[in-house]
């Protein structure tokens, strides 16, 4: 296929930060006499920062703490985290400089934009991708495709001409939707579901440095 650009996901992807997530929210919200559910931590992946902030508020925490609240207190503790330790993926700095030779990058994330920009500055692949969107910068987090459909126009490229790069559910939702051909790195802590999973058009099972410009002309162009 002819490829106009890449576009990344971050967490779970270039770094392996569902865990502290999971771990963060969850301290959280059971600090706060709030519960988890057993779809809890399904749903939060992918949601915007606005759309698992009112999740907490209203559904786990009962009203406790405002949506606004909630953001603040739990970005603060992620913040706080990266700072003690960034867990970046395996050669994931050197698939970033390995793409940027040959194409135009983008990224697309739930991760609120304080928290994209740290990650990027460690990384120190800033300047290598031509535009990022936070999902809270868009209406509708993930699976909706607002966010790559925002990664695309930012980079002035058609949505079919891009390759997403994906490890949950609903971000490989949220990309197939876009209209982009979609590459599925599985986190085996949280593997997608099986209809997601059928969404890719190609499933790595080795980690980041099987990714290759060879492997990346070699997919089937996505059209619906």
């Amino acid at each position: 296929m002819s490829v106009a650009a890449i576009v990344f996901d971050m967490d779970g992807v270039l770094i392996d930060t569902e865990p502290i997530w999971e771990e963060v929210r969850t301290a959280y919200i059971e600090e706060l006499g709030g519960r988890m559910l057993p779809d809890t931590q399904e749903r939060f992946m992918g949601m915007s920062t606005a759309e698992w902030s009112e999740y907490i508020s209203r559904d786990l925490i009962d009203g406790s703490r405002t949506p606004e609240q909630v953001a603040t207190d739990v970005i603060d503790r992620m913040s706080a985290r990266y700072a003690e330790h960034l867990p970046l993926m395996p050669d994931a700095a050197e698939t970033v400089r390995r793409f940027a030779a040959r194409y135009t990058l983008g990224l697309a994330s739930s991760s609120p934009r304080r928290l994209i920009d740290v990650v990027l500055a460690h990384m120190g692949v800033t300047d290598l991708f031509h535009t990022t969107v936070s999902t809270e910068e868009v209406e509708r987090g993930k699976p909706a495709p607002d966010g790559y459909l925002a990664a695309a126009a930012g980079l002035g490229v058609d949505p079919h001409d891009c390759v997403a790069i994906e490890d949950s559910s609903n971000g490989l939702r949220s990309a197939a939707a876009a209209g982009m051909t979609v590459i599925a790195v599985p986190h085996p802590r949280y593997p997608p579901a099986p209809d997601a999973l059928a969404l890719a058009a190609h499933v790595v099972t080795d980690g980041l440095p099987s990714l290759t410009p060879e492997l990346i002309d070699s997919l089937p162009r996505r059209t619906a």
